[in-house]
């Protein structure tokens, strides 16, 4: 079996994005370990789900992304490899350790969870917007990328869905930008190219959520993820054709992407054992993370281990930071934020639960861990200039 894939050891992750394309357009204090090329405006594209794996599976599908490829070297998620966690990384410049959104849901001070891509948590049975106790400001304070390009005199536009606008994750991860809400793929591509219009030094942030929709929904490779892959390519192919001289395209995605038989998914809401000495579950199905009640740590961890064998790598918080797993640093008031126990997938396996989170448990589509499906991501260039 294939050894956990970490980011770090110099390898280039979502980390080193925004960073890199601050530099290419002349921020002082950024770095540019992508080498990128200098340039006015840049277009950042975030396609959801899309991995680097399933994307060089699929050729005729994406015939332009494809071409992109060429030349071109994936790079790391991070861990868990999960759209919120991704997300902070990429706004903030920084790994996961740092921004401190360690995953789809993870512990607050309070002992709830709170989910990190709605900003709720469930109590009793209700949907409670956090925003208010938990101020995404507060969870995750360090300036983002995006505001400290803002205060150099870079024009950022965030061309995003309009259900977007002031969420948490957006507030903790995106802030620092114009907001433009969008509703459909041909209203995100122009309002990418009018964000990199003029003269200025402009850098717009452009996400498309609809291809891990689909993945989660039918699997990598189904007909409505193929069909949706190449809508995809052609939006990234508008926007390539109508960029001006100057400027340059980024496609990058937020994690790859696993489908999990339904033999291959663990309930954790019908499984006594598994739940014996846990207070709390978090994370994703394919990341979890394990908060076990005060001094059941170690039954939990050999019952767990009993239990997934080899199907998942099972470790304490300690091991996980020790690895790097969450970059070469944790800050202290993140560390708490992680699970006592995590639980990382290594074949199609998943971790699921039917009766907290039915929906997400009956999906196909799963991410979060460590394997090259999840953590390799594109990073493909594009400028007008070089053709």
């Amino acid at each position: 079996m294939e050894a956990p894939l970490v980011a770090g050891d110099g390898r280039r992750s979502l980390a080193d994005v925004v960073p890199s394309l601050l530099a290419s357009l002349g921020v002082v204090g950024f770095a540019d370990r992508l080498g990128l090329k200098p340039a006015r405006a840049v277009c950042l594209l975030l396609v959801d789900g899309l991995g680097w794996r399933s994307l060089r599976g699929h050729p005729r599908d994406a015939p332009f992304l494809t071409s992109l490829t060429e030349g071109s070297e994936p790079i790391m998620a991070g861990f868990p490899a999960t759209t919120a966690t991704s997300v902070a990384t990429i706004g903030t410049g920084v790994p996961v350790g740092q921004h401190g959104i360690v995953g789809y849901t993870f512990t607050t001070p309070e002992g709830h969870l709170i989910n990190a891509l709605t900003w709720h948590t469930h109590v009793g049975g209700q949907r409670v917007d956090l925003r208010e106790r938990f101020v995404p400001e507060d969870i995750q304070p360090r300036l983002t990328a995006l505001e400290r390009a803002a205060a150099s005199g870079v024009r950022v536009t965030l061309a995003v869905p309009h259900v977007h606008r002031d969420s948490g994750l957006s507030r903790a991860a995106l802030r620092g930008t114009d907001f433009q809400g969008v509703h459909t793929l041909g209203d995100l591509a122009g309002t990418a190219l009018v964000a990199v219009s003029g003269n200025e030094r402009s850098l717009c942030y452009a996400y498309h959520g609809d291809l891990d929709l689909l993945g989660h929904v039918y699997g990598i490779g189904s007909l409505p993820w193929r069909l949706q892959l190449a809508h995809v390519d052609r939006l990234a192919a508008a926007i390539a054709e109508g960029l001006p001289p100057g400027t340059q395209l980024v496609v990058i995605a937020d994690h790859g992407m696993v489908t999990v038989p339904e033999e291959g998914r663990l309930d954790f809401d019908t499984e006594p054992a598994l739940r014996a000495g846990v207070r709390l579950l978090g994370g994703d199905p394919r990341a979890r993370y394990v908060y076990p009640e005060p001094g059941a740590t170690d039954d939990v961890l050999a019952t767990w281990r009993e239990l997934i064998g080899n199907r998942a790598w099972i470790c304490t918080r300690d091991e996980a930071i020790a690895a790097g797993w969450f970059g070469p640093v944790v800050e202290h008031h993140v560390r708490d934020r992680i699970g006592d126990l995590i639980v990382a997938a290594r074949t199609d396996f998943a971790v699921v639960q039917s009766h907290a989170m039915p929906k997400l448990s009956r999906l196909i589509g799963h991410h979060g861990s460590l394997t090259a499906d999840e953590q390799l991501v594109p990073l493909l260039v594009y400028r007008p200039d070089s053709d």
